[in-house]
């Protein structure tokens, strides 16, 4: 097998095909990382995607900017990092925002402060995502109680994601 020179059959140096295996290893494992579609699963030879629908709560929101969201910009496309995303906002509403009263001491003045006529805002969001473990949007990963910045090419604001709910399609 292994002749005086070191050639297996008297053809190959063992060193270079050492050399070799480890660069089809090393191909074969970049191929499966990179190749792959990011998390999705194949299902009878179809990729299955999954349909998000979330609602986002924005409080404390100045009447015009409400107005104009909602005349102009609904429906709106998701946008991250200067990129469209698969999704949309489809719908807002209002509500007026509770005055909450804040007391603010200072030497010896007491000055008394209420939020007059803000608005709190609630946008329904759907959106098609490859892994409904990590719900990936963008650069924003989608859960219930956790703050999301509702970015469209048309506006953004910082809210919290008040509900979520997912469904299995298939492509």
């Amino acid at each position: 097998m292994i002749d005086e020179k070191g050639r297996l059959f008297g053809k190959i140096n063992i060193v270079d095909l050492l050399v070799i295996l480890v660069v089809i290893i090393a191909a074969v494992v970049l191929g499966m990382k990179f190749l792959k579609p990011g998390g999705s699963s194949v299902a009878g030879g179809s990729a299955v995607k999954h349909h998000v629908e979330y609602t986002v709560l924005v409080e404390n929101v100045q009447p015009a900017v409400y107005e104009s969201i909602k005349a102009n910009y609904i429906p709106s496309t998701l946008m991250a990092s200067g990129e469209l995303l698969d999704g949309q906002v489809t719908g807002v509403e209002a509500t007026p925002h509770a005055d909450n009263v804040t007391v603010n001491t200072s030497g010896d003045t007491v000055a008394f402060t209420a939020d007059k006529g803000l608005l709190d805002l609630t946008f329904t969001v759907e959106c098609n995502v490859a892994n409904p473990i990590t719900t990936e949007i963008g650069t924003q990963e989608v859960r219930v109680g956790k703050s999301h910045i509702l970015k469209t090419d048309k506006f953004e604001l910082n809210g919290v994601v008040l509900d979520c709910t997912w469904t299995e399609i298939t492509e």
